[in-house]
């Protein structure tokens, strides 16, 4: 009679049950409090970044930063260093005479075969002096009174929390904040002509 009334009593039973229940529900949980931390993580230092880089962008401009520009470098790595002290913050500057220049490519003069591509026998105008064709016209480094400078500043970080690396993604998180200010008036803005240049 015990034997049979074993099994019955067994599914009756709730004693352990809220341990069996959060053992289960435990890794999602962990999980979703783990993704929510980063993503807060990143959002944070997302937002100090982009308000750190227009700030430096808006002293970059100014004559002063001519010879500063190490110094308001250093101010917005202290920055992020207070928000994320393992990151690495690298920064990037490219100087042209106006906005309508920002991003472009350097003109192709001739291109003989129609491709698109810079190659033997084509002809290019040279706008930032290093006598190949790039992609972008713009020349490294602040420029000079009037032009337009695209100030990029890039962090890199590894996550709190190692779960990404298990699902195939990368550990270190890479976030990039942009401003493009144009330098003050402070003197006549230096004119640019680009060479011309055939391969």
């Amino acid at each position: 009679m015990t034997a049979r009334r074993l099994p019955r009593r067994l599914l009756c039973e709730r004693d352990g049950a809220a341990a069996v229940e959060f053992a289960l529900a435990a890794p999602v949980l962990f999980l979703m409090i783990a993704v929510t931390l980063e993503w807060g993580q990143a959002y944070y230092v997302r937002t100090v970044l982009q308000s750190v880089v227009n700030a430096a962008g808006r002293n970059s401009s100014l004559q002063s930063a001519q010879s500063g520009t190490t110094a308001i470098d250093n101010r917005v790595s202290h920055m992020i260093h207070d928000v994320m002290p393992s990151a690495t913050v690298t920064f990037a500057r490219r100087n042209y005479a106006d906005f309508t220049g920002v991003g472009e490519p350097e003109e192709i003069k001739t291109d003989v075969n129609k491709n698109g591509i810079v190659e033997k026998g084509d002809c290019f105008v040279d706008m930032n002096g290093n006598g190949t064709w790039d992609e972008d016209l713009g020349k490294t480094g602040l420029g000079s009174a009037n032009d337009v400078v695209v100030y990029t500043v890039s962090v890199s970080y590894k996550q709190w929390f190692g779960f990404t690396k298990k699902f195939g993604l990368n550990q270190t998180q890479r976030i990039n904040a942009t401003t493009i200010l144009r330098n003050q008036p402070f003197a006549t803005q230096t004119t640019r002509t680009g060479v011309q240049v055939c391969l």
